[in-house]
């Protein structure tokens, strides 16, 4: 029989993330018995501690089985983490070896929003792509800066390792390991059943961007307060960095290092994000909303809005403006 086992770190933890993975696994496996299949799992729990409180003691989970008793496992799941991400992988380090030497030893690890804080302390993501929740990327760079980090990505998947975004995207994650690990078949029921959007790729659309500050460039800093408080207006990166008394391609290697972003992404996204505003809060036109965020070009628009968000400014607009009417041009 293979194994998939669910890991219950010690400390303050998602919950949500450990019940929702067991329940949609559980469903799928008993869905492969029922059809008098013959290679399905073991689902287990593993922990290093008999007990794990959530929420202040008002929920506790008591994993089946401790680390040690788990020889060999198909696949791991580490869930979300609490915010205190250091403390957690400190009280974890039992944990954070077992996972290590399990991958070494050829077992698939995923890890669920947060998590993924978890799984890098032990080394396995150096050199590989990974994904977070979207409002923690930029701790994640700082404290894993070998980590290629991809922000607008819900799912990675690379060497046996997966790693997903945030919250309960989670939910997206589980459904494509079901169909990695059961068939398509069993993916699409599972998430009819429970009414997960399959085929998911990204949570563009939810980022909020709110530039990334963590950095000790000053004049970098001067230059992103530049661009946020003059979206509006087309400004050159070549005037910007002269404004700046700094060589273009300095400028741009010293904005990319401490941003994540060349200037010009960074602009855009910075656009992008008043466009959404102005969608979500107001009844401007996709034409109105354009010309006030400072595009001239509609094509260019919607190509740069659609790249940033993952979906056209009109679906934006309809999606999450409800108070609109369906007239829009």
């Amino acid at each position: 029989m293979k194994h998939i086992t669910i890991l219950v770190p010690d400390g303050e933890n998602n919950l949500s993330s450990i019940v929702g993975a067991y329940k949609i696994l559980v469903r799928a496996n008993n869905l492969w018995k029922q059809a008098g299949r013959h290679n399905f799992y073991n689902i287990q729990l593993a922990g290093i501690s008999p007990n794990v409180d959530f929420h202040g003691g008002l929920f506790s989970v008591r994993p089946h089985v401790h680390i040690s008793e788990v020889a060999k496992t198909d696949l791991i799941i580490i869930p979300s983490l609490a915010h205190e991400y250091q403390k957690a992988i400190e009280v974890n380090r039992e944990l954070v070896e077992w996972i290590k030497r399990q991958y070494d030893q050829g077992t698939e690890i995923a890890s669920i929003c947060t998590g993924a804080f978890l799984l890098a302390s032990s080394g396995i993501l150096d050199g590989k792509s990974c994904s977070t929740h979207w409002a923690f990327a930029d701790v994640f760079r700082k404290m894993f800066p070998d980590i290629d980090l991809q922000r607008d990505k819900l799912i990675t998947d690379e060497n046996g390792v997966y790693t997903n975004g945030g919250a309960y995207s989670f939910l997206n994650l589980i459904i494509y390991l079901v169909e990695k690990y059961f068939d398509r078949e069993t993916a699409i029921f599972c998430s009819k059943v429970f009414q997960i959007e399959i085929d998911r790729a990204n949570q563009s659309q939810f980022i909020i961007f709110k530039g990334q500050r963590e950095h000790e460039d000053e004049l970098i800093r001067q230059a992103q307060d530049y661009l946020e408080n003059n979206f509006q207006q087309k400004v050159s990166i070549e005037t910007l960095s002269s404004k700046f008394a700094v060589g273009r391609r300095n400028f741009d290697r010293r904005f990319i290092k401490a941003t994540g972003n060349t200037p010009i992404e960074y602009a855009q996204r910075v656009r992008v994000e008043a466009a959404k505003r102005a969608f979500e809060t107001s009844r401007k036109t996709v034409s109105e909303v354009m010309s006030e965020v400072g595009y001239a070009d509609a094509k260019a628009f919607r190509e740069v809005f659609r790249k940033v968000t993952g979906i056209s400014p009109l679906e934006y607009r309809t999606r999450y403006n409800k108070s609109l009417t369906n007239s829009d041009s």
